[in-house]
């Protein structure tokens, strides 16, 4: 809006006292202050409200209104209540620097010229922004290229004052304000929290956008944002929940007219065009997936598989001169009720939880060919090999990493009725290990399975354990074969706090060595071989036989 319409508005009982050839200037906001130096809280283009207690001698007049001017602001209102009158020193500076000043009468609040001001300048920037927003939305649905989410989040930035990133369902910032100044970066834990918040309140029914206040340095009370979610289709919402993006805007939407939030829904829409577009460009690298998998299940021969993945390694990797090593990753999400299935959000899942989470924007996902058959995703990832001989070749992908990224956000969506389990293989250099890379990754699969919680990943490292078979044992057996041996030295103890069971934990953890495990236990040796002699006596094995240790192991882990 210009100045000039101020004067338009008797209501607002504003009188021009100096400034007419600037009324064309345009405001972009409002400010209320009475502090000496306000300049630190202005950015350009607001009518200032002052009731000038800032005022004690004439000349600080021309120092308020100077750096008024130097902040770029469009005009200056006083207030008549606190001295009767605007001083005639206050109108001479704004002379001086050609600032428009406005007298405001007694009987008119700064609250009722604010609330015009934000009214007028929010109605107006709004239709200009839809606009826009309508004309991209043609480029981009006619044409290949619109410019990107980026685009209408710098609009929401530049004519609307809002910052706003578009966030995976982990959390994963995929677009953000290009803007110079915009702010600070949204932190990765904060993401992985709005993600997380957005993934519940939409488990629980209620309606967009969701309202979560977020503690924030410099913030007293927290930073509020409002979560948009992006495409919906009427599907059933499981199937699309924890693959489908979000529009977080750092805003209270709750008090919002109903043309701004149409506004921000236009721009899910517009946003959803282009994670549409994403997902028909990985068409390619699912099918690759798809026919490397079946190639491996099927038991085909090795140059069989090694020409196709020659097919694949320039689609995943461009540029790449050399064959890759690849890892091979597998999840599954399962619903108590089995009535949804699982596979192709497993599949969306594992294109987002396999890119680093460091990564901006979509395009590392496209660097992974996931395939999926029933509830179970299949990911081939490929990993660089070193350029020169002796050079350590690339990390991989390690099971808790991928969980610590994915675990809290991904844990609200899931809920009460949702699990999702993942399973890390090693890396391998050529086709022939990828069978086994396949059964491994599988196996460690059902090692997560195996464990509490609703999110939960194992990897190929941890296969070389033996205590990783304890889970598949079951249940009555593991009580069973407990019992036999532990409950006579629980009994024991009991009767006699003799401390049997500690003893025989830290005797295995000390490998049988007699002075280290007394030195734990703060005891004397012969005391020490008293109690291991018990507790041979009440169960009948011999502590100095492997086997028998590693009975008494097993039975200790499984209870």
């Amino acid at each position: 809006m210009r100045l000039r319409a101020l004067l338009d508005t008797p209501s607002l009982g504003l009188r021009l006292l100096g400034g007419e050839d600037e009324l064309d200037r345009t405001v972009r906001g409002v400010m209320t202050t009475d502090l000496r130096d306000p300049s630190r809280y202005l950015s350009g283009g607001e009518l200032v409200l002052t009731g000038l207690a800032w005022r004690r001698a004439p000349e600080d007049s021309e120092r308020f209104v100077r750096i008024l001017a130097a902040a770029g602001v469009a005009g200056l209102a006083a207030g008549e209540a606190e001295l009767g009158s605007v001083p005639d020193d206050l109108v001479a500076a704004c002379v001086r620097h050609r600032l428009p000043l406005f007298s405001v009468v007694e009987d008119v609040s700064f609250a009722s010229i604010t609330e015009h001001v934000v009214r007028q300048v929010s109605g107006e920037r709004a239709g200009d922004l839809a606009a826009v927003v309508d004309r991209h939305r043609r480029l981009m649905t006619s044409g290949p290229t619109g410019g990107g989410p980026e685009v209408v989040l710098d609009l929401l930035g530049s004519d609307l004052d809002l910052r706003a990133w578009v966030l995976s369902p982990t959390g994963r910032q995929i677009a953000g304000s290009t803007l110079a100044g915009a702010g600070p970066e949204l932190s990765a834990g904060t993401a992985a929290r709005l993600a997380g918040e957005h993934l519940a309140a939409a488990r629980s029914g209620r309606r967009g956008p969701h309202r979560v206040t977020i503690e924030a340095a410099g913030a007293p009370g927290g930073a509020t944002f409002s979560l948009f979610p992006i495409r919906h289709d009427g599907r059933d919402l499981r199937q699309t929940l924890l693959s489908d993006w979000l529009l977080a805007v750092e805003a209270d939407a709750g008090d919002w007219p109903e043309e701004r939030l149409d506004l921000l829904h236009g721009v899910t829409q517009l946003i959803a065009v282009e994670r549409d577009r994403r997902d028909a460009a990985r068409t390619v690298r699912r099918r690759l997936a798809q026919e490397v998998l079946e190639l491996v299940q099927t038991g085909a021969p090795p140059a069989e598989i090694a020409a196709r993945l020659r097919v694949a390694a320039p689609v995943l990797l461009p540029g790449l001169g050399t064959a890759p090593h690849w890892q091979i990753v597998v999840a599954r999400v399962e619903w108590e009720d089995g009535d949804v299935p699982g596979g192709p959000v497993a599949q969306s899942l594992l294109e987002e939880m396999l890119v680093d989470p460091g990564t901006f924007g979509p395009e590392p996902s496209d660097r992974i060919a996931v395939a999926h058959t029933g509830d179970e995703a299949v990911a081939l990832v490929p990993l660089p090999v070193p350029d020169e001989p002796g050079e350590a070749s690339a990390a991989g992908l390690h099971a808790d990493e991928l969980l610590s990224v994915v675990q809290e956000p991904l844990g609200r969506g899931l809920a009460d009725d949702g699990r999702l389990t993942v399973g890390v293989s090693a890396s391998v250099h050529s086709a022939e290990g990828l069978r086994g890379a396949l059964e491994e990754a599988r196996h460690a699969r059902r090692v997560a399975a195996a464990r509490p919680g609703r999110v939960c990943a194992a990897g190929h490292e941890e296969l070389a354990s033996h205590v990783l078979l304890l889970p598949f044992v079951p249940d009555d057996v593991r009580r069973a074969f407990t019992a036999r041996l532990l409950d006579p030295l629980r009994d024991y103890d009991r009767r006699h706090r003799a401390e049997l069971i500690p003893t025989l934990e830290a005797f295995l953890d000390c490998d049988g060595s007699w002075t280290r495990c007394a030195t734990r236990l703060h005891l004397h040796v012969n005391t020490l071989r008293y109690r291991v002699g018990r507790i041979e006596q009440l169960t009948g094995r011999d502590l100095a036989r492997l086997e028998d240790k590693l009975d008494f192991f097993l039975a200790l882990r499984m209870s």
